[in-house]
């Protein structure tokens, strides 16, 4: 039987705290596809994998 891989789901505060930024900065980068998340009845979890991607990313240069 194949091995099921573990994976740690973060809420919207939990990454708003960890990115440093609003929740509501959160969940425009979760509708709008930046950021992968599930979504669990009326909240959504982003998996911590994600969220690590993400600050990886280069940061757009704005001007």
């Amino acid at each position: 039987m194949p091995e099921v891989p573990v994976v740690r789901f973060l809420t919207v505060a939990e990454v708003a705290g960890i990115m440093r930024v609003s929740k509501m900065t959160v969940y425009r980068l979760v509708h709008s596809g930046d950021l992968p998340a599930i979504r669990f009845g009326r909240s959504y979890r982003v998996p911590e994998s994600a969220v690590a991607d993400a600050l990886q990313r280069p940061i757009a240069d704005v001007g």
